[in-house]
């Protein structure tokens, strides 16, 4: 097949040539190659990405990405962007972790998000319950779906969502109920467009009096008019009253158990002192992380 005959092959086949831009943008392929998989393709009645797999020039990996760059449904391939590889909704966007996870932004869409709703708190018993990971990979998958979504850090005493995300350490939350930051201390997440994330910033020695402040109601009502979703990771319940502070707040939360950890006990604290602080309890789930 000459290259004239190549280049109408691939006008005819619009989604296949796209696929074969994207694996050489991504430098999976060369021209020479898209070549020989035009070829075959042509030959063995084949979709691009199944004659370059055929071919052996690419993985059945490097074609998933491409149709999901296709689809404008951005994950990673293990060792990208530098994430913590415990972010399952970045790396594994069809592990069975993730499809529970995207069951639960479903539900939220219909039993929160569809009453007007645009924030929630997230928020677990003690540290090490795995609430701050599910919020981050929730905060991901809300993102996938094209929601433009912020994640908020405020988690004042030991925060961890800039480490998860790679990114550097800087102001935050609390330099902005502080009154010494602005609202570009907001930092989008390198290769998802969709999300980004308002770190803890400065460690204060106050962080229930910040958080229990009007600045915070006004700061809240800031970020729920410029995002469609804002996810609150909170303090764990066990440090104080900082969780109630911003989930009263906020208006809403969903309480978050690790199987085999979380006692209980620990969770009906959780459940019946959220309505006091005025927050909605919209649900709880178990986690295994």
């Amino acid at each position: 097949m000459n290259s004239s005959v190549l280049s109408a092959f691939a006008r005819d086949h619009g989604a296949d040539s796209s696929m074969g831009m994207l694996l050489r943008e991504a430098g999976k392929l060369t021209s020479e190659d898209t070549e020989n998989v035009l070829r075959a393709q042509a030959e063995l009645g084949l979709r691009f990405g199944e004659a370059a797999v055929r071919l052996g020039l690419v993985s059945d990996e490097d074609v998933q990405q491409a149709l999901a760059r296709q689809f404008a449904y951005p994950y990673l391939q293990h060792g990208q962007a530098n994430l913590s590889p415990r972010l399952v909704a970045a790396y594994e966007p069809f592990a069975p972790q993730v499809e529970a996870l995207r069951a639960i932004r479903s539900q939220l869409m219909l039993r929160w998000f569809a009453r007007g709703r645009r924030a929630l708190a997230i928020a677990g018993a003690e540290a090490g319950d795995g609430a701050g990971l599910f919020a981050a990979n929730l905060a991901l998958v809300f993102s996938q779906l094209g929601e433009q979504t912020l994640l908020v850090d405020a988690n004042l005493r030991h925060p961890r969502q800039h480490e998860m995300f790679a990114l550097k350490p800087r102001q935050g939350l609390s330099d902005l109920l502080a009154g010494r930051a602005d609202l570009d201390v907001i930092q989008r997440v390198p290769s998802f467009v969709d999300l980004s994330l308002l770190p803890a910033g400065t460690l204060p020695p106050n962080p229930q009096e910040l958080l229990a402040r009007e600045g915070f109601r006004n700061l809240h009502a800031q970020l729920e008019s410029r995002y469609d979703v804002v996810l609150y990771d909170l303090a764990p319940f066990s440090a104080g009253a900082d969780a109630l502070a911003v989930a009263g707040r906020v208006g809403g939360v969903l309480l978050v158990a690790c199987k085999h950890r979380t006692r209980i006990a620990s969770i009906q604290r959780m459940a019946e002192q959220m309505p006091e602080a005025g927050a909605e309890v919209v649900g709880s789930v178990v986690v295994e992380f």
